[in-house]
């Protein structure tokens, strides 16, 4: 009788733990740049040029990539294999509005699968003649993994990795 009272125990906090896990995430940083827009967004709409400020190039130089299509347009993917700092993946571009918005899909598939909508937005401040950059991605954790993330800080982890990469693109545009 004890054992079936305790797992029906384990079993109710378990639910509860899948029904007050976070379901959704949004996780962004902005930064302001000191170039107008049309040149910020110029440089970000392609994928190719991440590695030269992404920290998760840093994290493993030695990464195995590959790329399909036409970078900075629709449909161009870019591939990663990575160390376990960054694993592997994928990054589609599947929307550009011109001087506003790249949007990616990010298919990760080590060291777990998930999949997320990344983006870059970019917003002029004419008077200024900078540029505001906001860095981010969104998604849905999925029942039962989404456990996972009542004990990992998404928000401070990714969050300071996107502080750490708008710091060194503002760096590298303003130079």
């Amino acid at each position: 009788m004890i054992f079936l009272f305790a797992i029906l125990f384990i079993a109710l906090v378990f639910f509860l733990l899948v029904i007050a896990a976070p379901k959704k995430f949004n996780i962004s940083r902005n930064i302001v740049i000191c170039k107008p827009a049309n040149e910020v967004f110029e440089y970000l709409k392609f994928i190719k040029n991440q590695d030269d400020w992404s920290p998760w190039k840093k994290k493993d130089p030695n990464m195995k990539q590959s790329f399909q299509g036409v970078d900075g347009k629709i449909g161009f993917i870019a591939k990663w294999e990575g160390n376990k700092d960054v694993g592997s993946g994928e990054q589609e571009i599947t929307r550009i509005v011109e001087n506003e918005v790249i949007e990616t899909k990010l298919r990760f598939y080590k060291p777990w699968h998930s999949e997320s909508d990344a983006y870059i937005k970019i917003k002029g401040l004419d008077k200024y003649n900078s540029t505001i950059v906001t860095w981010g991605f969104s998604g849905r954790n999925k029942p039962l993994s989404n456990i996972f993330f009542l004990f990992f800080n998404m928000e401070k982890a990714v969050g300071d990795d996107f502080e750490k990469g708008l710091e060194n693109l503002k760096k590298m545009l303003e130079e």
